[in-house]
């Protein structure tokens, strides 16, 4: 260890972890894992970070606001370890990956670095910290069946890793260099998870991948034959996976999920800019026009599916009119919900070190006339659920009002209307549609 730390084995007494994410589905899925090899180690889990024996960061890269954010939160940490020693610190997710041995020199007071491949490794990582060693986990393997037992956030639904990695060459995403190549796990692996998940309750899951529409694609199989293969699973009643990726959205797909009535009508397609030039230049290898189609073959087998996408901003060289392009393919296809962000130079990809990165005052002008656009969109297409009968997969209470709970629609727009979550946690509810926000909705219950 450096700087004169000792770490001590726990002892038999009960010990606390806190663990904190940053970022997407994948690093939710990945913090449930170990927050599941931490409570099988014994270990109590809280969020109270400032008080926790063990803390976890797993963390992101996709953005460097949330990069920083990591590092304002470690140097908290490592404050707190000067006076207690004892206190271990792990940093894994992408930021781990991407920094590696580096990260010691920034911040010696860590004890483990571990990227996101080494998510299921945790438990023997932490052996060799109560050993004495200051441990970087961070070297391609490959990935190994998930035998850890998650720590579910949720009781009713439930995330799935089915592939892991991405073998994209985006020019402005970090995803390949820090989660490795794309390894698909094997249908039987996943149904046997799935069918646990139903055994315990779960209602409904959501497949995950970097690039989910590649499942497969590495042991001879694909997403449609998946999600046939484990569509008649007991207990499971909604089916959803993300994300998806414009060049892979296939016919068979489309007609695999409207045939199959466990999976929900809701698609989330990023398409990131409307410009042709823009899109060549972040290699992302459609043009808008295939973009439009994929969605036009959705809407035209599934008509009332919802469709939501990401988008960037600001990409490096992006002109005044190749924005305006991205504003008009978002008027055209008036999209449920879009992520959006300005464009944030990540080390180590291409864009970044391109000479025609755009100023700040540019970025946050194009983000607010995008985000007006969205909302606005989103707004109108609440406006359908308007006065209609929905069913609503109830997750949990409203947070700000405990007489009411929330859930979600098939096509997942968040609903919330009064009722007792003792008795509906986990129960699929009609009920009718009183108020239409741009994100939410407001409903009564119908009677039975």
């Amino acid at each position: 260890m450096v700087m004169g730390f000792e770490q001590v084995m726990p002892e038999n007494t009960e010990r606390s972890a806190c663990l904190v994410t940053f970022g997407c589905q994948m690093n939710k899925a990945d913090s449930e894992r170990m927050a599941g090899v931490l409570s099988a180690l014994g270990y109590r889990m809280t969020e109270e970070c400032d008080s926790a024996d063990l803390v976890l960061f797993n963390t992101c890269s996709i953005r460097d606001n949330a990069e920083q954010k990591v590092y304002s939160y470690l140097g908290t940490q490592a404050r707190r370890k000067h006076k207690n020693p004892n206190i271990t610190l792990v940093l894994a997710g992408c930021v781990a990956q991407q920094e590696g041995e580096k990260l010691l020199r920034r911040v010696p007071e860590l004890d483990l670095v571990m990227g996101p491949q080494h998510v299921n490794r945790l438990g023997e990582l932490l052996e060799r910290v109560y050993e004495g060693e200051q441990v970087v986990a961070t070297e391609p393997i490959e990935i190994l069946e998930d035998i850890t037992k998650p720590r579910r956030d949720s009781t009713v639904t439930a995330w799935v890793n089915v592939i892991y990695g991405c073998n994209e060459g985006c020019t402005y995403c970090i995803v390949p260099s820090v989660r490795g190549v794309e390894q698909s796990r094997t249908l039987e692996a996943i149904r046997k998870e799935v069918e646990e998940l139903g055994a315990q309750g779960f209602k409904e899951i959501t497949l995950l991948g970097q690039n989910i529409d590649a499942y497969g694609r590495d042991i001879g199989t694909n997403l449609s034959t998946l999600l046939r293969h484990i569509h008649d699973v007991q207990g499971i009643e909604r089916i959803r996976f993300a994300t998806s990726h414009p060049r892979y959205f296939t016919d068979e797909l489309i007609e695999t999920c409207a045939e199959l009535p466990k999976v929900c009508e809701h698609f989330h397609i990023p398409f990131q800019s409307g410009d042709n030039e823009v899109l060549r230049r972040m290699a992302r290898g459609y043009t808008h026009e295939k973009y439009r189609d994929v969605i036009a073959r959705v809407r035209n087998v599934m008509p009332d599916a919802s469709v939501s996408a990401d988008l960037i901003v600001a990409f490096p060289g992006e002109t005044e009119e190749q924005f305006l392009n991205t504003m008009t393919l978002v008027e055209d296809l008036t999209f449920d919900m879009v992520n959006t962000a300005a464009y944030s130079p990540r080390p180590g990809t291409p864009a970044a070190k391109w000479p025609n990165q755009l100023s700040d005052e540019v970025k946050q002008d194009r983000l607010q006339r995008i985000n007006r656009l969205v909302t606005d969109q989103a707004l109108a297409r609440s406006q359908r659920y308007l006065h209609q009968t929905v069913e609503v997969l109830v997750e949990d209470s409203n947070p700000k009002n405990p007489d009411q709970v929330v859930g979600r629609t098939r096509t997942n727009r968040l609903v919330f209307f009064t009722g007792d979550i003792q008795g509906l946690r986990g129960h699929c509810v009609k009920v009718k549609v009183t108020a239409a926000r741009s994100f939410s909705l407001s409903a009564e219950r119908c009677l039975e």
